[in-house]
């Protein structure tokens, strides 16, 4: 298996939370689970499947913690690297931008030569809107532990199936 990074940003420990979930069902130890405060670009560089997760704040807007770490990602040069989505939202109370903090993270990502992986269908999810929708999927792992925390690890479990974490 690839060496995996996991990195996330948390206010109310959601998704921090389900990143030691997904961490626990790869086999990644805790110290390759990073809060994405913490990113630097030695350390990005030392992994070769990276796993970013963010919840969604405001209008759709990445957590807070990914602003820098963004900065540091989108001029790095990832050719080589996989990366992986998972996102936390509110898909009731917020339809139109739910997990569109995803959808950033891609977007800044795009142009660095990464390779994605993870897209999942978007049936049995109930939600207006989302950035982290292209052509039908979501760009990764949906997590509504909010109001669907019952299909978390179902749907993590789906996602970690997609995954390019294997040689």
């Amino acid at each position: 298996m690839k060496k995996i990074g996991i990195f996330y940003g948390s206010t109310t420990g959601t998704t921090e939370s389900v990143a030691r979930i997904i961490a626990k069902k790869l086999g990644v130890s805790d110290e390759n689970v990073h809060d994405a405060s913490k990113l630097t670009k030695e350390l990005v560089e030392g992994y070769e499947v990276l796993i970013l997760g963010t919840s969604t704040w405001g209008d759709g807007e990445v957590q807070d913690d990914w602003y820098d770490a963004l900065k540091i990602l989108a001029g790095m040069n990832l050719t080589g690297k996989c990366v992986a989505l998972f996102g936390c939202g509110d898909s009731e109370s917020y339809s139109d931008t739910f997990c569109d903090g995803m959808g950033i993270i891609h977007d800044d990502l795009k142009a660095t030569g990464c390779k994605f992986c993870g897209s999942i269908p978007v049936d049995g999810y109930t939600f207006d809107n989302s950035k982290a929708v292209i052509d039908g999927k979501f760009i990764g792992v949906a997590i509504d532990d909010v109001n669907e925390d019952g299909k978390t690890e179902e749907r993590i479990d789906e996602w970690i199936k997609t995954l390019c974490i294997n040689n």
